[in-house]
């Protein structure tokens, strides 16, 4: 099948959805070529008007650098029902804990981590890095070059970010929930 400007809408659709991750621009053009730069955010619109015009139960989102089909949210509550089983692997406490802390202070070492909680955070961070949700991006320097972990894509897709910004602020949070407890210091 040849590339035009008439079948390029199709292509990013296929490109999209037979995609293991978000699909980047740079990836697009990398497969179809110039005729594709800059076009793949405005064919995302185009495929998503079609969604909406044709009652479609899904649409295409930017998600951590790329895009990404979803189902839509009034289809939510079916879907959980349907991966009910696939609940019980959840995060734990400790692991979303952990991956706050790695998310609002990226980078940080394991000792900040467990400063933070004030318990070993080792297997924790071994699981996260496990699933994919954090990765090692360097090593600090100085005593010990301790390891420096951040969230990764995989992290982004978990929680529907595109990206870290996207995370509430102390100020929502606390309109959210109301202010945090203040412990006194000793």
């Amino acid at each position: 099948m040849d590339i035009t400007e008439e079948n390029l809408k199709q292509i990013a659709e296929a490109l999209i959805f037979a995609s293991m991750e978000p699909l980047t621009e740079a990836q697009f053009i990398a497969t179809v070529g110039d005729i594709g730069r800059e076009m793949l955010p405005s064919l995302v619109v185009e495929l998503n008007a079609d969604y909406e015009r044709g009652g479609r139960a899904f649409e295409i989102l930017s998600i951590s650098g790329g895009y990404q089909f979803f189902t839509r949210k009034d289809y939510n509550s079916f879907i959980q029902k349907l991966l009910a089983e696939r609940s019980k692997a959840r995060l734990s406490r400790a692991a979303l804990e952990t991956l706050a802390i790695v998310a609002y202070r990226s980078p940080v070492t394991r000792t900040d981590v467990d400063d933070i909680r004030g318990v070993d955070s080792g297997g924790v961070l071994r699981t996260l890095l496990d699933r994919r949700l954090i990765t090692v991006r360097g090593r600090q320097k100085g005593l010990g070059r301790p390891f420096l972990y951040e969230t990764t894509p995989e992290f982004m897709r978990h929680f529907g970010l595109a990206d870290l910004t996207e995370l509430p602020r102390d100020g929502e949070l606390a309109r959210e929930w109301g202010p945090a407890e203040k412990k006194e210091e000793t």
